[in-house]
C-alpha cells in the first residue's frame, strides 16, 4: 500500500475566472473534472492527438520494435538505389 501525502492550499479565483497552480505546472495540460458543483479534481495529463493514437496501440509498438531491430541488423546503403528506382518506375524518362 502506498501512502501519499496530501496538501491543501487556499487559492483565490481571479476576476477572469482563473487560478494559478504554480510555475512548476506552467505549460502543462491538465484535466479538470467537476465531481459536483464547487468540487473539482485537477490532474496533469498528456493528451494524444486522434491521428497519433494508433501509435500507442500494442500492435503498433510491436511492429515498431520489429522495424527498429531490422534497421539495426541491416545497415543503410545506396548500392541498390538505381535498381529500386527502376522497379518503382522513377528511373525512366
Amino acid at each position: 500500500m502506498t501512502i501519499t501525502a496530501h496538501s491543501s492550499t487556499v487559492k483565490v479565483v481571479g476576476a477572469n475566472g482563473q487560478i494559478s497552480l504554480g510555475k512548476q505546472y506552467a505549460g502543462r495540460q491538465v484535466l479538470v473534472e467537476e465531481h459536483e458543483p464547487g468540487v473539482w479534481l485537477v490532474r496533469t495529463a498528456t493528451v494524444v492527438p486522434d491521428n497519433e493514437r494508433w501509435l500507442h496501440a500494442s500492435q503498433a509498438a510491436a511492429d515498431l520494435q520489429t522495424a527498429m531491430a531490422w534497421s539495426v541488423a541491416h545497415a543503410a546503403s545506396d548500392a541498390d538505389t538505381e535498381d529500386t528506382l527502376k522497379r518503382l518506375g522513377h528511373g525512366e524518362q
